[in-house]
Order: structure tokens, then sequence, then C-alpha cells
């Protein structure tokens, strides 16, 4: 396990109470196995983070993009805080090597599990807003999760679901919107699997499954954009 202090160099945070940066990475399982350890789990960091990083994507979108409507501001939010960004984030801050894992945990890579990490990085989050300030947090996140990735998503709009950038593409090529068909409906009612395909001017352009209509039409509709784009 490395060194905290290594953490705070990169950083560049002089934390007043290290306690708080430790219980960072007091994962569950590792009290588990040190019943007596001075630290909790970093769950209710993690619960705080999450509410603070909501606030922060809310505060930065509202001052930088005045142009785009509540519902893209809801659309971008869950995409730039989504357990994947947040454990990449995490990753490039290499958080899992300062992690408290119990031995079953440490076996199975949980230094490399993206929601040990996600919820590891929103704890952060929580350690850094209350040891210093909203703005050292602001700071921290824009550095080490919007950074570019933010301006890209709006930009190119992958924010939006497969549905709705399809809707858009087909729009602007062929000046019409893509149908979607049930083909199949298979299974008991409370394990149905449905089978969709995208019609664009008549034609086949993509088939997806799901276990409801929607989950099916936005995975015909993503097949349908890596073939098209």
């Amino acid at each position: 396990m490395k060194n905290l202090n290594q953490l705070k160099k990169k950083l560049n945070i002089n934390f007043h109470n290290n306690d708080i940066l430790e219980n960072v990475f007091v994962h569950r399982s590792y009290l588990n196995e040190h019943k007596k350890f001075y630290l909790p789990s970093n769950e209710k960091l993690e619960f705080l983070g999450d509410s603070v990083l909501s606030l922060i994507t809310s505060v930065y979108l509202y001052k930088n993009y005045t142009l785009l409507r509540e519902g893209d501001y809801t659309e971008i939010k869950s995409a730039i805080v989504r357990t994947e960004s947040l454990a990449e984030a995490a990753m490039s801050l290499e958080l899992g090597d300062y992690l408290y894992l119990s031995k079953g945990q440490a076996r199975e890579l949980g230094k490399k599990n993206k929601n040990i990490l996600a919820d590891c990085f929103e704890a952060l989050i929580a350690a850094i807003f209350i040891d210093q300030s909203f703005e050292k947090a602001y700071e921290f996140v824009l550095k080490y999760l919007f950074t570019d990735k933010l301006s890209r998503l709006i930009t190119n709009k992958l924010y939006l679901s497969p549905k709705s950038r399809l809707q858009e593409y087909t729009q602007a090529k062929f000046k019409m919107t893509p149908n979607y068909r049930v083909l199949e409906e298979k299974g008991p009612e409370h394990d149905r699997i449905f089978k969709i395909e995208v019609l664009i001017k008549g034609k086949n352009y993509g088939i997806g499954s799901g276990k409801s209509k929607k989950e099916a039409e936005e995975d015909a509709a993503r097949k349908t954009l890596e073939k098209m784009i």
C-alpha cells in the first residue's frame, strides 16, 4: 500500500485531517477482517461525495453551457458521473494502490474493481469538500474528471441516448426519423425478451434485443449507429 503523502503531493492538497483522507480508502470488506480498526468504511463519504459531485456538475454546466436545455443538463450529468468515468479518473490517480481491502477482495483484483474505484473517487471528493472547501473540491473534479472528457462528450453529443442520436443523424441525412418494429417477443411475462428492428426508408438497418421494448430499441439504435457513423 502506498504512503498517502504521495497522493497529497500529487493532488497538491495539504489535508488538515489526515484521518479523513485515510478514511476514503477503507472498503467495508476490510472491516469484516479488522473489526477494531479505528476508522469506519468509506460509505458515508461516498454518499456525500455523490451529492457534492452532482452539485459541482450542475454548477459547471450552468455556468459554461448556457444554451443547453435542462433536459440536456440531466443527460450530460448522467453520462459524466457514471461508474466507468469515475473509475477511469480514480485509475489515473492510482487510487486503487491506497485501498484497504479484505484478503478476498485483494485476491479478486478489488483494486481494479470499477465500482470500488468509483466509490473511492466520490469519497475523495467528499473528503476534500469537508477538509478544504467546496471550491477545492470543484477544482479537483474539473482537473481529474472533466478535463477534455466533458467538452468531447458535449461537442459530439455522446450524452444522448442511442435512439436520440440516431434520430438526429437520420433527420440530418435522410430528412426523416427511424421506425422501430417488434420482430419477436418470447419468454414468460416476468422475463420477456424483445427483438426489435430499426427501419429507415423501409430498409432494415439494425436489430436489437432487450428485456423491454425500450431496451431493445436502444440496442437496435446503438448497433445501427455503429454501422452508419
